[in-house]
Formats: structure tokens, C-alpha cells, sequence
């Protein structure tokens, strides 16, 4: 009897499930859309727009910059040391340092940056945009003639793409730096192999990849939450909750587009 009146709930569940799953990604497509069309037009950013623009960057890089660089250095020079010394006692220490570039610099500096954006800059950001719009002040600004994606989602939207770009390329650099020293010392000897070894791991094709991966890395954590956040629905449904698990369902999606552009970078790189 019981069995007779769950059944036919799980098709109604899974239809339901769909229907949401196409509907949430579709306003995130072209919400998405929307904004990268206005970050291309130049008349995106005019005089309100470009100082809340510059100061949105700044509060969102600044802070975070010398920690996680500094973070990042650590983390690199632990893992580069453990490898080489793991590698020397079989007998690989030639392919030691191109590993631990690969690994490092290619793969994981690039990742962390733009999970760490995410966690201190986007997401938050997110949610700051879901109590605006639930307090009516998107509302208001349409009143007042102004578009709440150009004012409100925008800035956010590029200052957090900039703090992980920066923060990929600046603790990559630092990364290089590190790994060498945890190689040679404080010592020019091995300059001129690191510097080969280094382009012969940075090639045409590997370089232009790790590119487009950092910038689909910045554009999904800077994208995915906001764009849940302005479409999070609020209030109860069916004596459900709907604002906690919209939340949960943003950073599902996020961590899966994430994880999508990981294996296209792995199977452009080494297949």
C-alpha cells in the first residue's frame, strides 16, 4: 500500500528535477551572455559605472594578493622539495622539475587561484546581490531608469574575474621562482637548463591552453554565483525552503564547470 503511493511521486520528482536543472542553467547561459555582451561595449562603463568598477577591483585583489601569494610560495616550495627528493632516490631526478612544473604551475596554482576568489570574493558577492534584490532595490533602480545587471552585477562581475587572473598569473610567477630554489639553491648554475626545461614544458600549444583555461577558470567563479544569485528564488514552496538549496545548487554547478575545463585542459595537454 505504501509502496503503491510513493511510485508515482519519483516521475513527478525527476520531471521536476529536470525542469529546474534546464531552467537554472539557461538563465545562467544568458544571463551570461548579457554580461560578457557588456563587457565588450564601451558604453558599459561610464563615469559611475568605471569608479565603482576600479573600486570593486581593488577591494577584492588587494587584500587577498600578498596572503595568497605568499601562501602559494609555501605550497610550492613544500611540494617541490618532497617530489625532488622523492624522485632522486629512484633515480628520476631529470624529470623531477618538469613534473613539478606541470603539476604546479599548469594544474593546480591556476585551480586554487580560482577557488580562493570564489570563496572570498564571488560568492559572497552573490549573496550580496540576492539581498539587494530581495530587498527591492533592483526594483528601485529600474524605477530610476537604471539597468541592476549594468550597476550592480557588472562590477562584481569583472572584479572578480581581475582578482583571479591576477592571482593566477602573479603566484605562478612566484611558483617558478620557488621551485627553482628548491632545486638549485641560491645559485646561478641552473639557469640556463631551468630555462630550457621551462620552455620545453611551456610550448605554443601548452601556453595558449593554459591561457584560455585561467580565463574560463576567472569567468566561471565570477559568473556561476552571481548569476544564481540573480535569479535565487526566496520565500517557500511546497513548505520547501527554496533559498539554501539554490545556494547549494550555485556552487554545484560551479564546481562542476570547474571541474569540466580541468579534463579539457588535461586532455588537450596530454592526449
Amino acid at each position: 500500500m505504501l509502496a503503491s503511493l510513493l511510485q508515482p511521486q519519483w516521475p513527478h520528482r525527476l520531471w521536476r528535477t529536470a525542469q529546474r536543472w534546464v531552467v537554472a542553467w539557461s538563465r545562467i547561459v544568458y544571463l551570461g551572455a548579457v554580461v560578457l555582451v557588456m563587457l565588450l561595449t564601451p558604453s558599459s562603463y561610464g563615469a559611475v559605472t568605471r569608479a565603482r568598477l576600479l573600486r570593486r577591483m581593488y577591494v577584492d585583489t588587494a587584500p587577498i594578493l600578498l596572503g595568497f601569494t605568499a601562501l602559494a610560495a609555501l605550497l610550492c616550495l613544500v611540494v617541490a622539495r618532497i617530489v625532488f627528493v622523492t624522485a632522486t632516490s629512484y633515480g628520476l631526478s631529470r624529470v623531477a622539475v618538469e613534473m613539478v612544473i606541470r603539476v604546479l604551475v599548469l594544474e593546480l596554482i591556476p585551480l586554487t587561484a580560482a577557488l580562493f576568489v570564489a570563496m572570498r570574493c564571488s560568492i559572497p558577492a552573490g549573496a550580496t546581490l540576492a539581498r539587494l534584490r530581495e530587498s527591492g532595490h533592483f526594483d528601485r533602480l529600474r524605477a530610476q531608469g537604471f539597468d541592476p545587471v549594468r550597476s550592480e552585477m557588472l562590477p562584481l562581475v569583472v572584479a572578480s574575474m581581475y582578482a583571479s587572473v591576477t592571482l593566477a598569473a602573479l603566484s605562478c610567477v612566484v611558483s617558478l621562482v620557488m621551485v627553482y630554489f628548491s632545486v638549485y639553491g641560491f645559485s646561478l648554475v641552473g639557469v640556463e637548463l631551468y630555462t630550457r626545461m621551462f620552455g620545453n614544458v611551456f610550448s605554443p600549444m601548452v601556453t595558449w591552453l593554459f591561457a584560455l583555461k585561467t580565463l574560463l577558470f576567472s569567468l566561471a567563479v565570477a559568473l556561476i554565483p552571481t548569476a544564481s544569485a540573480m535569479y535565487r528564488p526566496y520565500g517557500m514552496r511546497d513548505g520547501e525552503v527554496l533559498g539554501p538549496e539554490s545556494d547549494l545548487s550555485g556552487l554545484a554547478r560551479m564546481f562542476a564547470v570547474l571541474l569540466l575545463i580541468e579534463v579539457a585542459s588535461l586532455l588537450g595537454n596530454y592526449f
